[in-house]
Formats: structure tokens, sequence, C-alpha cells
């Protein structure tokens, strides 16, 4: 465990520079709004060890993927986000000599993520063996009140002395990606103006695989007093401003740097600079401080919707705070074309494209703290990749619709095997979300207008993809790797084979709901259905009767089974210390895999199946995925192991905080974020929907004086406390809600508080 910051409810707070950590802050301190965003990199620059990375959404390139072994189906390029060009950069120089927190050493530094604000603050004292000494700060957010602006402020008070100060406001395209092939650079100059507002072009270098260039244009007005203007420069894929002049002890320099960025997501490459200097122009007519309110207001208004407090304990208080904080930097609804990347912007790794995470534990947080339009354009993202999903499925030979493991597309982009053509139980999440959206809201327009016709794809590539075994007279599903990616190639994964048969039943049952025009437009015949009724019927699931548990695939049994405590500590995490040969014959878990289809598919199973299983599988997992340790929470807590629950939500909630994995350095785990808040809200609280109905059985954590937090549940706001020994519940917005409590039937007026003892 490293920690970085000190704990508080609504900041990250550091008070010294780590030079040793410099990656593990820069992660910790990202901020984005949705379209774009940047790691914590200094401003100024840095020149020790660093991971520069600004990143947009939806701008990616296709790098090359052939190998020797080529084997049929391989996609034929690796997707990929690339590094963007740097807009926040501010060279300074002191006295001719570059300000660079690499080499020098500063006193009082400080630096803050203010997560209620949206903004990063920086402070430090520079001294020279003059005496001079020189207060710089710095502060930078991302507008979530208008997308495209960027606001930098750097201020530089001089304490003693006096200083020969130069400021060069940036905009640098001269970028790298730590992942590129032999330091391939992925841009290109595309035009710049250098006159006021500067701007700055790049393009995309061409591919060979047909997919489209994206070019990206940065605009920077920059207003500056205390130093005087002193010419522009210019050199490869970078523009610059220069500001110079005397500032002696009592005197300030401050430069407002507004920054606008257009893509060619949304405006042509020939409209760009236009658009983006008249933005840069419009922002800094309207000023920083009116621009900051207005991004504070923006802020303000999604916490109140989706804050969540904790009582008694501030780790827990900011864990939860930072995974929201950064869940809705990444990604608040604003555009269907748009998915939730696993390091959203924080870094590279992943690729940084779609996986099935977003399915399977975003839409389940964002259906209750945001309005259903939100998760709905996540539905509307698959449908719009439902060609190449069926464009995926005929890669491998198959009928029918398979979503890919990482894509920006639709278009499969991951080149390791086992993963990305084996791990197909992601197809149940892409029908599970359609599920889960319909139920939360009630809302049957998605699923029988659109949703059906990815259901039915998927449903065809399950019927292809199972194989009947004739001597156990049962259709099974082999080589393939579950949700324990630790496991490769094993037949009859359990999590696979039950959201195979799961999706084949809710389609049949979707199916009675749609027109027969649809059923004509699919060319889908009751001898079809029929089919995927015999494979429910017929369908083997791995069980042991001795233990009790459903076995998480055919051979599970014959390793050596031991717990995750039997390993020494100095051997974990396993992947950073095992071969992939030794991890694969281990019995140690990544992730919850049989325990992930009880977490889906929750009421399924009696509360004694539950405890079997948790009780036998969750021993051997070792955590290893940022995704794992919340579906645990969520079952610890309902299994009343209150203990257990804690650990598990704190390890969740506080991931990347303390970095548990050893692996925050590179950028966050995103897509894993959201599973504080489902150990709390659906663990501790124990929410769940049945049949239109929200139910509740909350409980409080020994270590807790209490929470609360509020849910958007069919068009009502209502506020859940949990403290004192009792639960009351909230109408503050909406109609009166019918709601179960501890098994029990309350109505909830608005504005009226039902209270119940815990």
């Amino acid at each position: 465990m490293k920690r970085l910051f000190a704990i508080d409810p609504w900041k990250l707070k550091m008070d010294a520079l780590n030079k040793e950590e410099k990656r593990l802050q820069e992660s910790l301190t990202s901020i984005g709004n949705g379209y774009m965003g940047m790691r914590g990199n200094f401003e100024e620059g840095y020149s020790g060890d660093t991971h520069e990375g600004t990143y947009l959404a939806g701008v990616w390139y296709p790098d090359k993927t052939r190998v020797g072994w080529w084997k049929n189906g391989y996609p034929e390029y690796f997707g990929k986000v690339i590094n963007a060009m740097n807009f926040i950069a501010v060279g300074i120089l002191i006295d001719g000599e570059p300000l660079d927190l690499a080499k020098q050493t500063v006193a009082d530094f400080r630096m803050e993520l203010d997560m209620r604000r949206g903004v990063l603050d920086r402070s430090f004292i520079w001294k020279n063996e003059d005496a001079a000494e020189v207060k710089f700060t710095f502060q930078r957010f991302v507008s979530i009140a208008q997308k495209e602006l960027c606001l930098v402020r750097v201020t530089a008070e001089v304490l003693k002395g006096s200083v020969d100060l130069e400021v060069h406001p940036r905009l640098d395209g001269n970028v790298t990606n730590e992942d590129a092939n032999y330091e391939e650079i992925f841009w290109e100059e595309a035009g710049r103006t250098l006159d006021a507002p500067v701007s700055l072009s790049a393009k995309t270098i061409p591919n060979p695989f047909g997919v489209e260039q994206f070019t990206v244009t940065a605009a920077m007005s920059n207003r500056l007093s205390g130093l005087g203007q002193t010419g522009s420069n210019e050199s490869g894929l970078l523009v610059e401003e220069t500001f110079s002049g005397i500032v002696s002890a009592g005197q300030k320099a401050v430069l407002d740097k507004h920054v606008a960025v257009i893509t060619s997501r949304d405006i042509p490459d020939a409209e760009q600079a236009f658009f983006a200097k008249k933005l840069a122009d419009e922002a800094a007519e309207t000023g920083y401080a009116a621009l900051l309110a207005a991004h504070e207001r923006a802020w303000e208004e999604r916490w109140t919707k989706a804050d969540v407090q904790i009582l008694g304990d501030d780790e827990a208080q900011q864990g939860i705070r930072f995974n929201l904080f950064q869940l809705f930097s990444t990604y608040y609804g604003e555009d269907e074309r748009l998915n939730i990347g696993p390091k959203g912007f924080t870094g590279e790794k992943y690729g940084g494209a779609t996986y099935w995470d977003t399915e399977a534990f975003m839409v389940p947080m964002y259906l209750s703290v945001a309005e259903p339009r939100i998760t709905r354009q996540l539905l509307r993202y698959r449908h719009q990749q439902l060609t190449g999903a069926y464009h995926n499925a005929r890669q491998q030979g198959l009928k029918g619709a398979l979503y890919p493991m990482v894509t920006f597309t639709g278009i499969e982009c991951h080149n390791e095997w086992e993963i990305t053509f084996e791990e197909i139980h992601r197809n149940g999440a892409i029908a599970y979300a359609i599920y889960n959206y319909t139920n939360y809201t009630g809302d049957e327009s998605y699923l029988v207008e659109t949703g059906i016709d990815v259901l039915i794809g998927i449903s065809r590539f399950w019927a292809d993809r199972v194989h009947f075994s004739k001597r156990k007279q049962k259709y099974m599903i082999h080589g393939v790797t579950g949700p324990n990616e630790y496991e490769n190639n094993v037949n009859n994964n359990y999590h696979t084979n039950n959201m195979a048969t799961w999706t084949l039943q809710y389609t049949l049952d979707a199916l009675k709901k749609v027109s027969t025009e649809k059923w004509a437009e699919h060319n889908l015949m009751e001898a079809e259905t029929a089919h995927w009724k015999d494979i429910i019927a017929r369908m083997y699931y791995p069980y042991d009767e001795e233990l009790g548990v459903f076995v998480q695939h055919d051979t599970f049994l014959d390793k050596d089974l031991r717990p995750a405590d039997s390993l020494d500590p100095s051997e974990r995490p396993l992947n950073q210390n095992w071969s992939w040969d030794k991890i694969l014959r281990s019995p140690f878990i990544k992730q919850a895999d049989v325990l992930q289809s009880i977490f889906f598919l929750n009421d399924r199973y009696t509360l004694e199946e539950k405890r079997r299983n948790f009780d036998f599988y969750e021993p051997m997992t070792v955590h290893e995925s940022s995704l794992s340790p919340s579906v645990h929470a969520v079952l610890a807590a309902e299994l009343g192991k209150e203990e257990k629950a804690v650990e598990l939500y704190s390890r969740t909630a506080r991931l990347d905080l303390d970095n548990y994995n050893n692996d925050t350095d590179d950028g966050l785990h995103i897509t894993s974020m959201s599973g504080a808040w489902l150990a709390i809200v659906q663990g501790f609280a124990g929410m769940r929907v049945k049949e239109g109905i929200l139910h509740f059985k909350p409980f409080v954590p020994k270590e807790w004086l209490g929470y609360d937090f509020k849910i958007n549940f069919r068009g009502s706001l209502l506020a859940v406390k949990v403290n004192g020994g009792e639960v009351a519940l909230t109408v503050e917005a909406g109609p009166a809600r019918a709601v179960c409590l501890y098994d029990e039937w309350v109505q909830v007026e608005k504005n009226a508080v039902i209270k119940m003892k815990v």
C-alpha cells in the first residue's frame, strides 16, 4: 500500500513533492470533463521520470498487430488511445534558467485536488542564491460547463528581491505514447496560426487499415498582467507566445491561459481553427473567474444528485468521493458515440477503449446517480456497433453477434487470443445491461424498439457457439476464458454457460413483447427459437454435489486447491511475480467468476447457495482485478459477513488512492470505480429492484457512524439516511414512492420522512 495524499473528505492534499512516486501523483490528480482530460502533469514541465498524458475522447489510432505467428481470426490492428497535444504547457524561465522541479529544490510545496469543485491547485516557493524568493501558484480545470475549454492560471508573486521572469504559454504537439511501437509518433502537423489567439492543428498519421484519421486543433487566448508580451515563437508541432519583464518584491505576474480544443469528430478540418480561435477569444472575454464559477455550479449540480456521505470514517469518505469524481470526469452521457475506457483520461494501458466493464459495473451505478438518458446513451453505443459485432462473429466462423472485448468502433481490436476470442461471457454482460436498464427504469421502449436487435444477435451467437455432447446429452461451451482470467481455454465455465442460457431466455421473453414485423425483420422462425429453448433446457452446468457448489469449470476441482492466505506476501500481486504458466496451473482466482453469476442473477439463488459458493471461492480469490472486490463486498454484506464486506469496500474504494495492486502509476482503474458505490448501496444498504419496487435492508458497519445517499428512481429522487440506529427515507423530488424496507411495505411521500430502526 502506498498513500501519497492526506485523508480529507473532499480533497487530495500533499505537502511534499515525492519524486520517486511522481507517476503515481500524476495518475491520482488527473482531471477531465468527458470530452478531454489529462494526468496531473506540471504545466512548466518536468525533466525527471514522468508520464505526460493528455487524452481526447474518441480519438485513437489503429496500431500494428501482425506477428509471425499470425492466426486466422486475429484482428488487423490493436486500437489504442493516443497521447494528444499538450495544451496546458507554460514554460517558465527565471533569470534565464528554466523552472524544473526535477532539478531544483523548492520550499512549501503544496498540491490539492478539490473534488467538490473539480479544480487542481499547486504551489511552492522558489529561491535562488541571491536571496530572491518567488511563490508560484498553478491552478487548472477542464470545464464541465463548456466541454471544449481548459483553463490554466499561473501566478508568480515575488516575495523577496527581484527576478527576470519569462513566461511561455504553449501548444505542443511533440508528444509520444509510452506503448508505441519503435517510438512511433502518431501526429503530424496540419496547420497553425500566429495571429492571436494562436492555434495549432495536428492530424493522426495515415494508417493502412482504412480507419479514419483524426484532426485536433487547439487555440489559446492568453491574458497576462505584470509582464509585457515580447513576441511569439514556432517550431515543429509547437507554437508559443512569450511574456517577460522584471518583477520585484510585492509584485505579481498573473497568466490566464484560455484554451479551446476542437476535434474532427465534431468540426470539419477546414473549420476547426476558426471555431477554436472563436471559443478561446470568447472565453478570454468572459474571464477566468466567471468560467470557473460556471464550472463549479455544474459540479455542484452533479454532487447534489450523487454524493454519498459517510459519517465517522474519513478514509472511506474520501474513497467514495474520489471514485465518483473520476467517473463523472470521464463520462456523463453527453455523447452516445462514447463509452467509458478502463483508464479514462488518466493513462494509455488497455488501449483506452471500451470493455465489458461498462455494462457489468458502470450501468448499475449510473442508473441511480444520474438521469436515465445517460445510461440509455451507453445502450445506444452498443446498438450502433451491432454491425461490428456481427463482423466479429464471422471472423470466428460463427453466426450472430459477438461484441468485442476491446473496441472503439465495434470491431475487435485486441490481440490476446485467450482474452479476445475466448472471454465471450462479455456477450452476456451486454444483454444484462439491457435487462438492468429496463428493470430499473420500467421503460421498455428501448428493449422492444432497438435492444431486441442486440439480443437476437447475441442469442444467435450463443446458439452457434454451443455444441451438443451426445455422451452426456447436454449442450456445452468449450475453449473459453471466464471472468477469472487466470485460467484460459477451459471447458464449461459456469458463468459463461449460465449467461448464455439466461440471454436466450431473456430474448425469448422479450420477443413476446415485440411486433411481428420485428420477427420478419430478423427472419426469425419458430424452429430457431425452439432450438434456443432446447439449449436452455439441456445446458450443462458443472456442479459438485459433495461441496454443494457450482464448479468454475470442468477441471477446476482437480487443482491443488488452497487459500490465497497461504501465499507469501512477497509473491503478490501474482501477475507481477509469477510466470503465466504458474498462474494458469494455480487455483488462485483473479476476480469473481461463479460469484459474478450470483451477483448478476441474485434472485435465482438461495441464501444458502450464495453462502456455500462464497465460502468456497472467496478464500482462493486474490482480487488482482480491480473489478473483483465490489462483487464480493456486495455478496458478503448480503450474507452478513460485515467484516469481510468492509474490508472489500475499502479495497475497491481506495484501490488507487492506496495503490493496492501496485499499478496505479500508469493510470486509474476508472471502470471499477463504481464498485465503492455498489458496495455501499447494494451491499450495506441492500438495495434491489424487484418487480418495479425498491427494496432496502440497510446496516451500518461497526467502523462507521452512518451513511446517506440518493437514488434517482423512476422520476423520484429518494434520499436514504442510515445513522443513529435508524433508517430515514424521504422523497425529495418527484412522485411518492412505495418501498419495501426490511420486508415491510412503506409509502414514502414527498418531503415527508419515514423512519425505521436498523
